[in-house]
């Protein structure tokens, strides 16, 4: 475990999936959050996501650059209150990046000390990143297994954590039942798959309440997930 000293290396949980353990320091927790709320605030703010067969996902989103809704995305909250989305933020697309080189190295192949190695398949470092999906977990809140599949690109989806520890749930691309690896992730920790496991099913089986870190003054979890449309 990390004690706060040291970062802990990246971990390759599946060929293209890697978890970045305590990838942001807590200024950079505490500027994310700042934004995630700000960002939460109406017009095009937090909201409850209904799927069309009526029932609701337990964790509130919000989007940025693009609003998704099942199963798509567009320029307004169409499901929400119409309003056009918010900007997607150029600095959040270069923390992407950042987690690209960090996970994978600098190009196919490549392997830098206290990281895996580099994929055999490219990876788009320059990706232009356009979409930043801002889910808030309370003590109750699940999300089942799933594909991240309505994007037209195949860049690498990257998520960062705040707040509460949740246990992210990281399957395959064959279905949503098992094998699956269930990781563990923190405040400040990062994901990210690309490759062959960008379309791989994941979800979040469970939050651990009251495991946020204190300073931060969150409680329960923020995902913030960038990808390219």
């Amino acid at each position: 475990m990390d004690d706060g000293l040291f970062r802990l290396p990246p971990v390759a949980v599946a060929p293209g999936a890697v978890h970045l353990p305590g990838h942001l320091d807590p200024a950079a927790q505490r500027e994310l959050l700042a934004a995630c709320r700000r960002w939460a605030r109406p017009p095009a703010g937090l909201r409850t996501v209904r799927m069309p067969g009526g029932g609701e996902m337990s964790a509130r989103q919000v989007g940025l650059g693009w609003h998704w809704h099942p199963y798509g995305y567009s320029r307004t909250a169409v499901d929400g209150d119409g309003s056009p989305v918010k900007p997607f933020p150029d600095w959040l697309g270069e923390w992407a990046r950042r987690v690209l080189e960090e996970a994978y190295g600098r190009a196919p192949g490549a392997s830098r000390p206290g990281t895996p190695h580099g994929p055999p398949y490219d990876i788009p470092y320059d990706t232009p990143y356009d979409i930043g999906l801002v889910n808030f977990y309370d003590d109750r809140a699940r999300m089942g297994m799933h594909r991240d599949r309505d994007e037209e690109s195949d860049a690498p989806v990257v998520s960062f954590s705040l707040g509460d520890t949740c246990v992210f749930r990281f399957g395959h691309t064959g279905g949503r039942g098992r094998p699956w690896t269930d990781v563990e992730l923190r405040s400040g920790d990062a994901f990210v798959f690309g490759g062959p496991a960008r379309w791989a099913y994941h979800g979040v089986p469970r939050i651990r309440p009251g495991t946020a870190p204190p300073a931060l003054g969150l409680r329960g979890r923020v995902s913030v997930t960038v990808r390219r449309r």
